[in-house]
Formats: C-alpha cells, structure tokens, sequence
C-alpha cells in the first residue's frame, strides 16, 4: 500500500500527446446495458482530447463476446496507455480485461479508476484510522487492484488522468482528497468540457421519457446524507456536493438537443432537490423549451423529506414526469436502521406531492438491513400499493467496501468468512458473507423474475429467507398494482472477419493525429 504522499504528486500535464485507450466494460448483471452512457469516464475523455491526447474509446457495454473484441482492438492499436473505469459489480470483467491486456500487450500501462476504486481507498482511509489496516478487508482489496493496474485513481479523475498516463505517474492518485491537487472545486467542475458523447455510438443506446428519446446528464456531484448502505459515506468525492451553475446546464441541455436531437433527459444526480437552485434550475430550463419552441421530457432523483409542492409544481412545468426516489424500507426501526432521515410520513407526502402534480413515482425499496424481519420486508409491499407507486425496485443489499455496514464490520463472533455490522442507535446486526468482489458478479441486481441471489442476513432472516421474500414483494406488488417486469434488451455479439475493424458502435476514436 502507497503512503500519502505518493498520491499528493503536483499536477503533470506534457505537451506531448499520447495515444490513450479508454474501455466501458460491460455490466452483464444489468437487464440491458445499453440505456444510458457511462458519462465519468467520457468527462476523462474531454480532458484528454483538450490537452491533446488521442482517444480510442472501447465500449464494451452489451458485447457478449467483450474478451474477442478486446483482443481485435488490442491486435491493431497503438495505444500506449488504457484506462478503464469500473464499479464493483464490474469487477470481474474488469479483471479479465485487464489479464488479457497483460497477456497479449504487457508493454500497456494500465490504469483503473471509477467508484470501486474510490470506495475502496476509501475504506482504506478508515481502516488506517481505526489502526486495522494490518489486517483490513479494504487494504487487502487494494492490494488486489495495486497488484493488477500499474495505476489506480480515486475520486475525481479529470485532472488525475493527466498524471496517470505518463509512464513516471505514480501507482496511486489520489483524487478524492479534498485538500489535495485533483479534487475538483465548484469553480474546477463549472470549467470542466463537456463529456466527450461523440466518442461513443449514442444511436445504438435505447432510452426514452414518455415516447421522448432521451439521454443522461449530471448537474451536481455529490450526496452528504449518510445512509448506512449507501457508498462513500467516507468518500469525500462521493459526499461533498460540487456544483455547477444554471447556465451551464442549460447549455448542455441545449447542445444535446441541437446536436444529437434529443427531448429527454434523465439527470443522473445523487438527488436533485439537495440544492438551493433546483426551483430556479427548472424555471431555467421552462425558458429554454420556450426559446427553441421545443418540449422536453424529464426524470430525475429526489430525497422525499426535502421534496416541497413548489419543487412538484416547477418540475412538472419543466418537463417532468417521473420521479425516482430511494425510500428504500417502509418500516420505522428499519429507516431508523438505514439513517435515512425520511419518516414514513415524509415518504408519503412525497407521493402525495407528486401525484398531486401529475408526476409519476417510481419507488427504489431495499431488504436485507440490520434488523430485517418478515414483517419488515412485507411491509414494502402493503406500503407501496397504499401509496400507488407507478414503479418500483426492489433489491437486496450487499455490503460494498466504502459504505458503513462494510467499513464498520467486524469478523463475526463464531462464523468464519462472515462479518457483522451493528447499528450504533438499535444494536440490529446485519451480516455479510466474505466476498472477492474480483470474480463474483451475482451478489448485485438479478432478474426481478425470481433471478436474485443474497450474501447477506439478518438475526431474523437467512440469506435464502431473505431472497424468498424479496421475490414475493416483487411478484405480489406487481400484480395488485399491474406493474409489467421488464424483460431486457439481448446482449450484441461482435462478430468479424480477417481484415474487417471493430464496428463504430463499439470503437471510435479522436478525430485529429497528434502534431
């Protein structure tokens, strides 16, 4: 494990231009993976074609054979250095990816970035803190990616990435330091370009709002509430909030409509009403649609306990028609569990907000909490045919290193490989089997028709229960409020002859050659 001052290298940008390789792995737990853009890692992509990198950008995203396609790219590339980003549930491609690339390209310099990083350095941090890290679940999981990537980035990489692919970077950037270099302020975010969207094929991503095609865009970083299972609740990339101003986002609105034709939007932010601006935001964008003599449709995030009638009624006028909101549990000791904040009160004047307003709810529900009880998972299911959701998820949680029921874990008193997270406040335990999040991919979301799987439990539930449960709740809700399952999308299969270049939905690259 790098120490600290290894990850406070001042910024390095060359003036000579490099060849980068960037890959979007795929993400075969999703039911469909070509709905919306993986734009973090196109944001690292504008920052290096402004400081004059070349780009070849890999969207692996629903290619069932990627390992085939990977080694086609890597025969006929000359990219000297490949970053890749990457969540947890994407691990296990991610790895195979990168041996792949060791394999056949050792000369590469592998560079790996995303949340997962940044969770587990994270979680790292805390380990260090708590004087755990000699024999830390987060520090041995570093150890895993340090061993694997020549670099590994945490937090933000825009300015990261600048450093990361000079051959004399070193092997841990950190970015999610907000007193270091690569933490990016509200004044760094506002400057940044916008993601480089031309680098991928947006035609062959399917997404619309109400019959309006539509694409994903981010106005805000950050969350700073601290649910229990939530990632980086110590991150503070992840927790602080940066913004950008109303004119910027606008103006993105604005280009993505005049330059891809598109009239829907889905804002990607942890939680759309955490600021201050979101009335003047929507009246914002209400001028915009008059100025073009357009209109939009909208989707985005909200947190129920700040959502106001005002922000139901301007949201609606702007363009939206569904709100997705994480009320996750409809049982008080479980939201006690959670620390979600919200009430069940507050959860239902959301609704009624909303509904008030012509705007459909989708609610986001969770089992597998401290404390779960049957009752306590039955309970979602009364609730949200009581409130008269329009949709819903339902899944079961896993403990991903860099949110608290895994940070705060201890090994379990008689178990061996299963650690134990107690609520503070209750002393309601979950426990969570070991996991080498590097080659099991199936603790995340399954197919909601009976395809999930759990590594958790509770003092009340086995992991087996829990799934069961979670599997009536689903089944039950949807037929009393006639809410369809959603079958998916099948994966592409890249196929290709001698001679014949990766397809441009999956390969595209800089349009200019460095000087």
């Amino acid at each position: 494990m790098l120490h600290d001052n290894a990850a406070r290298v001042a910024p390095f940008v060359a003036n000579q231009s490099r060849t980068v390789g960037l890959i979007i792995p795929p993400s075969a737990f999703l039911l469909d993976e070509r709905v919306f853009v993986s734009l973090g890692i196109l944001r690292i992509a504008s920052v290096l074609e402004q400081h004059r990198h070349v780009v070849n950008l890999l969207d692996l995203s629903g290619v069932k054979n990627y390992i085939e396609t990977l080694e086609s790219f890597l025969q006929s590339s000359k990219v000297e250095a490949i970053g890749i980003t990457a969540t947890t549930p994407q691990l296990p491609s991610v790895f195979a990816i990168a041996r792949t690339i060791r394999r056949l390209r050792p000369d590469i310099r592998l560079i790996l970035g995303g949340p997962h990083v940044t969770l587990t350095f994270a979680a790292v941090k805390l380990e260090r803190e708590l004087g755990k890290s000699d024999h830390g679940r987060a520090t041995k999981a570093a150890a895993q990616l340090e061993k694997m990537f020549d670099v590994v980035c945490s937090g933000d990489g825009e300015k990261a990435v600048l450093l990361a692919v000079q051959p004399d970077s070193p092997n841990y950037i950190d970015g999610d330091d907000n007193r270091g270099p690569y933490f990016m302020s509200n004044e760094v975010y506002e400057q940044m370009p916008q993601p480089a969207r031309h680098l991928v094929d947006l035609d062959s991503y399917h997404y619309s709002i109400e019959g309006f095609r539509a694409t994903s865009l981010i106005g805000q970083l950050g969350c700073p509430f601290n649910c229990g299972f939530c990632g980086g609740r110590n991150s503070k990339s992840l927790r602080v909030i940066r913004t950008r101003s109303i004119e910027s986002i606008v103006n993105e609105m604005e280009f993505l409509h005049k330059t891809y034709g598109y009239t829907g939007f889905m804002f990607y932010d942890d939680e759309l009403n955490v600021g201050k601006t979101m009335v003047g935001l929507m009246n914002a964008i209400c001028d915009l649609q008059e100025r073009l003599g357009v209109e939009f449709r909208l989707r985005g995030f909200v947190k129920s306990e700040l959502l106001t009638e005002e922000q139901a009624e301007t949201m609606y006028r702007a363009g939206f028609r569904w709100l997705l909101c994480g009320f996750e549990a409809a049982n008080p000791r479980i939201l006690k569990n959670i620390r979600k904040r919200a009430t069940l009160d507050d959860n239902n004047r959301a609704v009624e907000f909303a509904k008030k307003h012509n705007l459909k709810v989708k609610a986001l529900m969770s089992v597998g909490h401290p404390g779960e009880t049957e009752e306590s998972v039955l309970d979602i299911h009364d609730w949200l045919v009581r409130a008269g959701v329009d949709d819903f998820d339902c899944t079961v949680i896993t403990t991903y290193p860099g949110t608290p029921y895994y940070d705060y874990a201890v090994p379990h008193e008689s178990q061996k490989g299963v650690w134990t997270y107690a609520q503070p406040e209750t002393g309601d335990r979950l426990h969570a089997y070991e996991i080498d999040y590097t080659d099991t991919p199936n603790y995340y979301k399954g197919d909601p028709d009976g395809g999930y799987k759990a590594f958790v439990f509770t003092d009340y539930l086995l992991s087996e229960q829990l799934v069961e449960l979670r599997d009536h709740v689903e089944r039950e809700t949807r037929a009393k409020l006639n809410v369809p399952f959603n079958p998916g999308r099948a994966a592409i299969l890249y196929e290709h002859s001698m001679g014949q270049g990766i397809p441009a939905n999956i390969l595209r690259c800089s349009n200019f050659s460095p000087e």
